[in-house]
Parts: structure tokens; C-alpha cells; sequence
């Protein structure tokens, strides 16, 4: 295979990961998977949640695919899946864990649009802390922050949480 057409493969399947993303995220994590993600939707106590197993779980495939890639044969198309793979686990975690959730203290403050809205839309997925009732499965396509504080508006008020207020003590 050209390098031009490994390149495509890894491209797309960096692009198809967001879609699997979105699926797994929606119908998974927030259906028969909620007993590993409800860890997630609460304060964390610790540095670890049982959330961070789908971490695991997922980048199983890419493993798979890489080893199959170089070491059995399977062909260059299997590497350059798995590093597709492997590669969105990478933005996933810099963008989800680090920049959203910040596991790894820093002082980026998002500027651009996208990355304010990305951001926004994480945020308002977990002002539910239900499984129910949540919007922005996605991660790195995200509705607009006003549709989908409507569709949370239109929802009611089930499973919203309560507004944390900020105390300033200087």
C-alpha cells in the first residue's frame, strides 16, 4: 500500500472513531453499561473512577490491530487502523480528561470558538447526573451550547443537577 492510502485509512478511522464514540457513549455507557460510566456523572473520589475501565475496553481493538499489523501479518491496513484507533484514544484523552475534566492540573483557559463550544457541550451533557435525560454524546462534534440547553430546558427538570454555587473567600 501507498503511504498516501495508509494515511487515508488512518485519517478516516480517526474520523469513524468519533461516530463510534458517539454510538458507544449514547447507547452503551448510558444503558446497560451505566454501572461502569455512573462513575463518571458523580464527583470523583480518588484519582481513578470505574469509568476509566472503558479506557481499557477500548483501546483493545487498536492493540489487536497493531500487533496484527506487525507481528501477524495481517497486512499494513491493520496498523494504520490501529494507530487510527489508538490515535483518537489520544485527542479523546487530551481533550476529555485533561483539557474538560482536568485529571492533570493546568491553566488553559479554551479561547477559540470550537474548543469553547467542545467544552460547553461536555459540560452540559453532565448537568445531569442520571443516564436518562442527557444530551452531547459526541465528543469532538458537539451541538451548539443553545440547542442543547433547549433540549435540556424542553426535558424538564428530571435528573438536572443542582447549580453549584462558587463561594469567592478572598
Amino acid at each position: 500500500m501507498t503511504a498516501l492510502s495508509l494515511f487515508l485509512i488512518f485519517a478516516a478511522t480517526v474520523a469513524a472513531m468519533e461516530g463510534f464514540a458517539y454510538a458507544m457513549h449514547r447507547w452503551v455507557m448510558h444503558g446497560p453499561g451505566w454501572f461502569l460510566h455512573a462513575s463518571h456523572h458523580r464527583p470523583r473520589i480518588g484519582w481513578w473512577e470505574a469509568n476509566d475501565l472503558y479506557f481499557v475496553i477500548f483501546a483493545m481493538p487498536s492493540i489487536l490491530l497493531l500487533l496484527g499489523g506487525v507481528q501477524w501479518g495481517w497486512g499494513d491496513w491493520a496498523t494504520a487502523c490501529g494507530a487510527g484507533i489508538a490515535a483518537y484514544g489520544l485527542i479523546y484523552l487530551g481533550f476529555h480528561d485533561i483539557l474538560v475534566h482536568r485529571r492533570i492540573g493546568h491553566r488553559h483557559v479554551p479561547r477559540s470558538r470550537y474548543m469553547k463550544r467542545i467544552v460547553q457541550a461536555h459540560r452540559l451533557h453532565h448537568a445531569v447526573g442520571t443516564r436518562e435525560g442527557c444530551v452531547s454524546f459526541g465528543f469532538l462534534i458537539a451541538p451548539r451550547p443553545e440547542q442543547l440547553k433547549q433540549k435540556l430546558s424542553s426535558s424538564g427538570r428530571a435528573g438536572l443537577r443542582e447549580a453549584r454555587v462558587m463561594v469567592d473567600t478572598d
